[in-house]
């Protein structure tokens, strides 16, 4: 009967630690501006209580969200990625002040074209996400833009 109620302790913690937290989607989006720029537009949906970073954190806080742009001959970045006005509060994780994001976050980037061919624009979003009483490790998510 112990070795019985022993597995049956070790089934259910196992099940409880390996539920995999994912709060957070994105998907890709591009607005032409003119005939040579566009907007490539990343947003995340987030969910629950959880929330993400801005690109902007103080030191010793959470990972900021990123972006890498992958080179590329087809066209040039114009300025920094901008993101969306977000909140700022005092963390009470980190208990600092940090502007960060929930349910949904946009960031834009963009970029003047060399030529008139279509191309994808390659990128990664580095990212942490928390809620009120845990974070979870840093994540990086590949997007795709396709410029047509």
């Amino acid at each position: 009967m112990k070795k019985l109620l022993l597995i049956f302790a070790f089934a259910i913690s196992a099940t409880t630690f390996s539920q995999i937290h994912d709060p957070v989607k994105w998907s890709t989006s591009v607005e032409k501006i003119s005939d040579t720029e566009y907007e490539l537009l990343a947003i995340a949906t987030i969910s629950g209580a959880w929330h993400l970073y801005s690109q902007s954190v103080p030191e010793n806080g959470p990972i900021p969200t990123s972006f890498t742009f992958e080179g590329n001959s087809n066209y040039l970045k114009k300025g920094n990625t901008k993101e969306e006005e977000g909140h700022t509060i005092l963390d009470p994780v980190f208990e600092m002040q940090i502007k960060y994001f929930d349910k949904k976050a946009s960031f834009k980037q963009r970029i003047k074209l060399k030529g008139k061919k279509e191309f994808n624009v390659n990128a990664v979003v580095e990212f942490m996400v928390c809620n009120d009483t845990q974070c979870l490790p840093p994540k990086e998510v590949d997007l795709v833009f396709e410029i047509k």
